[in-house]
């Protein structure tokens, strides 16, 4: 009985190691590095392929100590599967300039964005954590990594130092916005709200709320997709 259970263990770790050692072969991890443009490592036993790089292009400090970029400023993405069939996921550092147009271009080229979220209190510069997935070809997800990182470059290229602010005009205090172009943008019926243009919607109790003027305008609410539609007819109609 000793005997056959220890053959049973011993074919299970054989069968095992040959399938992870095959997993790891299907991957083309010389390709990830040249699309990615960083040189990844093989965890073996997982089958997975990780690349990897900290954000040491800018200075980052929390509560007013330095932070070395190894100690929690890593960004990474890890693919796992085939060269026609993969997976990825990983975790991308972003200062607060960088947010709209990293996730745009994450979405853009077929990622997923799972979370957006903070990990420190007190830092400066603000810094986020933005979650990315996917499906598909190693060809197609490790181009689409590549385009996320190219993008929080060229905006660091662009302005070194993290932005503060959205970089627009101050918003006036006096509010002009008007219903009208709400209700016939998203078909729903707006109201005034202590002064300020509002919409609700039956469904999941969505809202959205608009401030200051038609040009200029700040908009905060919760899972109105009408809300996108009315923006997007704001932003043409300027």
């Amino acid at each position: 009985m000793k005997t056959n259970t220890t053959y049973r263990w011993l074919t299970a770790a054989i069968s095992l190691a040959t399938a992870l050692t095959s997993l790891a072969a299907a991957i083309d991890m010389g390709q990830i590095d040249k699309i990615t443009g960083l040189k990844g490592t093989m965890n073996k036993q997982e089958g997975v392929y990780k690349v990897t790089f900290p954000r040491d292009d800018a200075k980052v400090s929390v509560d007013g100590w330095k932070m070395p970029p190894f100690m929690g400023l890593g960004t990474w993405a890890a693919f796992q599967g085939t060269n026609e069939k993969a997976m990825v996921m990983g975790d991308t550092v972003l200062f607060q300039d960088e947010v709209n147009a990293a996730m745009s271009v994450a979405l853009d080229n077929g990622l997923s964005v799972t979370a957006l979220h903070n990990h420190f209190f007190y830092d400066e510069p603000k810094v986020f954590f933005m979650h990315i997935g996917g499906e598909g070809s190693i060809d197609a997800l490790a181009s689409a990594v590549r385009k996320v990182y190219d993008k929080i470059e060229e905006v660091r290229s662009a302005n070194p130092k993290p932005q503060t602010t959205f970089g627009a005009k101050q918003l006036p205090e006096k509010n002009s916005i008007t219903l009208a172009p709400l209700n016939e943008s998203s078909g729903c019926k707006a109201r005034q709200k202590m002064g300020w243009p509002s919409l609700l919607s039956g469904r999941n109790q969505a809202w959205a709320e608009w401030r200051s003027e038609r040009q200029s305008a700040q908009i905060h609410g919760r899972h109105l997709p009408e809300a996108t539609t009315t923006l997007s007819s704001m932003a043409t109609s300027r």
